[in-house]
C-alpha cells in the first residue's frame, strides 16, 4: 500500500537516488547530500512550526508501506527570494513606431526579473519509473493542493511552480545554448548546479539588466520560450487542472514556463471537504478520492474510493491505520479529478 507522509531526515539516501534519476534541469531536486540533508532539517522544521512560515519548505514523500521504500517526493516552499535572490524572465513587449516612415513594428522582450519573490512555490516533484502507472502520479502532484487547502494560512495568496524546461534529445537546453551562454561561459549542468545550492549571486552579475530582444536569439532558443520538458508535460496539465496557469514568465536558463495560481482560487481550497473518518466498506456511487488526516505535525494522505461529498468516510482498518487514525476522527477530502460541471 502507498501512502503519502511528510519527510523525515531518514529518507536522505531514498532522496539521493532519485535526484540522481532525475537528471539536469531539476533545480531543487540534485544529488547533493548537504543540499538535501539541509532540506530535510528543514522540512523536518517546518512541519514541527519550529521556523517562520515563510522559511519553511514541506517536503513529502510517497512511501510503499511493505518495505517502507520511496517511490516519489514532493513538496511546496513557504516563500521564495526572501534569503536569496529569486529571478525570472518576464515577456514584455516594445513597440517601435514611425509616422514618417509609416513603420509599426511589436517586439518581444525578455526582462530579467524578481517579481514573482514571496510567493510559495509547489517544487520537487519526482515518481521513481517504475511507479509511473494508475494514478500514483496524479496523486503524487495533486496531493499538494489538498495539504494547502487545509493549512492555508501558511501560504501566500500567490503560489508559483516552475516547470522544467524543453531539452533536446542529447541533454542540451536550446535557450541556454542560444542566450545564457554567452553570459556564463560554462555548461547548463555546471550552472543549474550552482544554482541549486544556493549560488545565485552570479546571476545579477552576469546577465544583463536591459530588455533582450527575443528577435536577436536564435531560432532554436525562440522556439522553446515558455515550453516545457517532454517529460514534465502530464505535470503541467494536472498543474492547470487544478488552478495554476501561464502568465508570460519563464526560468531564465531554459525558458521553461511558470504557472501561477491564486490559492483561494485552486480547485482543492474550493471543492475539497472536512469529513469525519469511520471503519467500514462504502456503500454508493464511489469516486478516486484523495484522504488525508489534518495534523501538521505528521501528516499523512492516501488515495481511496469514497462517496464524495459525504460527511462520512469509510475506510478499511488499514486504511485508517495507515492515515494514524481512529474512527471519529477529522479528514480531509478531494476527488482525484475534477467533477465536471453539470451545467455545462
Amino acid at each position: 500500500m502507498l501512502v503519502i507522509r511528510s519527510a523525515k531526515m531518514s529518507d536522505l539516501d531514498a532522496l539521493i537516488v532519485m535526484a540522481r534519476l532525475a537528471g539536469s534541469g531539476m533545480t531543487t531536486l540534485k544529488p547533493d547530500p548537504d543540499m538535501l540533508g539541509k532540506r530535510l532539517r528543514t522540512a523536518e522544521a517546518s512541519f514541527a512550526q519550529a521556523i517562520p512560515p515563510e522559511e519553511r519548505d514541506y517536503m513529502f514523500v510517497l512511501e510503499h508501506t511493505e518495505d517502507n521504500s520511496i517511490a516519489g517526493v514532493c513538496a511546496i516552499k513557504g516563500a521564495v527570494g526572501l534569503t536569496e535572490p529569486f529571478y525570472n524572465y518576464r515577456i514584455g513587449t516594445l513597440v517601435h513606431c514611425s509616422r514618417e516612415l509609416n513603420v509599426f513594428t511589436r517586439m518581444e522582450t525578455l526582462y530579467l526579473s524578481n517579481d514573482l519573490t514571496g510567493s510559495s512555490e509547489l517544487c520537487s516533484l519526482f515518481l521513481l519509473p517504475q511507479y509511473r502507472a494508475g494514478f500514483n502520479g496524479k496523486w503524487l502532484s495533486k496531493s499538494r493542493f489538498l495539504f494547502i487547502a487545509q493549512f492555508q494560512q501558511l501560504f501566500t495568496e500567490k503560489i508559483i511552480a516552475e516547470m522544467r524546461g524543453y531539452q533536446d534529445e542529447n541533454g542540451d537546453s536550446p535557450f541556454y545554448e542560444g542566450l545564457g551562454r554567452h553570459f556564463f561561459k560554462m555548461d547548463f549542468d555546471h550552472v543549474d548546479g550552482l544554482t541549486a545550492i544556493g549560488k545565485k549571486s552570479f546571476i545579477a552579475e552576469l546577465m544583463p539588466r536591459q530588455p533582450l530582444y527575443v528577435d536577436y536569439l536564435p531560432e532554436s532558443a525562440r522556439e522553446v520560450i515558455g515550453k516545457v520538458h517532454t517529460s514534465t508535460q502530464p505535470a503541467r496539465r494536472l498543474l492547470e487542472q487544478e488552478g495554476m496557469h501561464y502568465e508570460g514568465y519563464v526560468d531564465i536558463f531554459d525558458a521553461g514556463p511558470v504557472l501561477q495560481g491564486r490559492v483561494s482560487e485552486l480547485r482543492a481550497v474550493r471543492e475539497s471537504l472536512l469529513a469525519v473518518a469511520d471503519e467500514g466498506v462504502p456503500d454508493g456511487d464511489t469516486e478516486h478520492m484523495l484522504v488525508s488526516n489534518t495534523r501538521l505535525d505528521n501528516f499523512r494522505m492516501i488515495l481511496t474510493r469514497a462517496v464524495p461529498g459525504s460527511g462520512r468516510v469509510l475506510l478499511s482498518a488499514q486504511e485508517l491505520a495507515q492515515l494514524h487514525l481512529r474512527a471519529g476522527d477529522t479528514v480531509r477530502t478531494l476527488t482525484l479529478t475534477p467533477r465536471k460541471n453539470v451545467n455545462g
